[in-house]
């Protein structure tokens, strides 16, 4: 798991398991102050993973992408994408 702090916001990286199997890349949002639940961002749309560590390991990989989080928690990234590693579709 990889971590990055903003002004109001951290985020980490984070994985959702899939209904119909495998494992997607996303990120996950909360407000440093503590409050409310963690926001879940899934990210490489399409990209489905056969592990968790896999999954974990490409949200990593895009947070390093990630430059902000606004007020409302949406996510503000760099214009050059990486390709992520273990994809299994």
């Amino acid at each position: 798991m990889a971590r990055k702090e903003f002004a109001h916001h951290e985020a980490v990286s984070a994985l959702v398991r899939e209904d119909e199997g495998g494992y997607s890349a996303a990120i996950a949002v909360k407000a440093l102050d503590g409050m409310g639940a963690p926001r879940f961002h899934k990210i490489l749309e399409g990209q489905k993973f056969k592990t968790a560590d896999d999954a974990d390991q490409a949200a990593a990989q895009q947070l390093e992408r990630l430059i902000d989080i606004d007020a409302e928690g949406l996510l503000a990234w760099t214009a050059t994408p990486f390709a992520a590693k273990g994809d299994a579709s």
